[in-house]
């Protein structure tokens, strides 16, 4: 398969002089098309860190992040934007859904501010991912009357909305019950085998970690491990 995404040597540096916390120091990995994986580590291990600037949305200090054929370091912001708007979906640990409208507004808001028109295909395709969610006859529910477990299932509406090649996923299950959380995850793995979706889940929660294919462990800001998961349903 192909690379979907490269993180080139990337160094990320806060501050200068003797003040300066070297958040990032070096990492390289590369993520094929439809792979389905985790980065681990503990708070301040420079996991975020990572997230934000594979996710386009903060840059590094040096070294560049390759996606989807495209070299963001090479992009303005406006640039960045559209690729980002273009290849990813993201799920954060909350929701961050808009209380007072439904379902579907906030399933669809991404691609309507997109300037897509969701008729004929596009509301199709929008009901499908619905029902692939589990959320099929709650299109007209606010978001504020759903359950927690409910509320993260519209996020991850949401962050497929627009087609993503990779969704990142930052902490998705910390705020769930054990339940919920294998819902999610069982979601996760309906999408990456239903559509192709790849994901890179950051978490520091080794029992997580070990359901995906692939761990990337970050250890003060350095990649330190890189292994394929014998315990992962691909190697099962």
């Amino acid at each position: 398969m192909a690379d979907l995404l490269i993180a080139d040597a990337l160094d990320k540096t806060y501050g200068a002089g003797g003040s300066a916390t070297h958040a990032l120091k070096g990492v390289s990995f590369a993520l094929a098309e439809g792979e389905f994986a985790s980065i681990i580590g503990q708070s301040g291990s420079g996991k975020s860190t990572l997230l934000n600037i594979i996710g386009l949305l903060d840059t590094p200090s040096a070294g560049r992040v390759l996606l989807a054929g495209d070299d963001a370091s090479a992009l303005g912001r406006k640039g960045r934007a559209r690729l980002r708007n273009g290849a990813l979906g993201f799920v954060f640990q909350f929701h961050h859904l808009l209380p007072e409208f439904s379902v579907w507004e906030n399933v669809t808001m991404p691609a309507q501010i997109a300037g897509r028109t969701l008729k004929g295909p596009e509301r199709a395709r929008a009901m499908d991912i619905l029902g692939l969610l589990g959320l099929g006859g709650l299109e007209t529910k606010n978001a504020n009357q759903l359950s927690g477990g409910q509320k993260q299932r519209v996020a991850i509406g949401r962050a497929l909305i627009n087609r993503p090649k990779l969704i990142l996923a930052d902490e998705p299950t910390g705020n769930l019950d054990t339940v919920n959380t294998a819902a999610v995850y069982e979601l996760f793995r309906d999408i990456n085998r239903n559509l192709g979706t790849a994901f890179l889940i950051v978490t520091h929660d080794r029992a997580v970690a070990q359901q995906t294919d692939r761990i990337l462990e970050v250890r003060d800001g350095e990649l330190v491990q890189d292994v394929r998961n014998a315990y992962g349903p691909a190697n099962n």
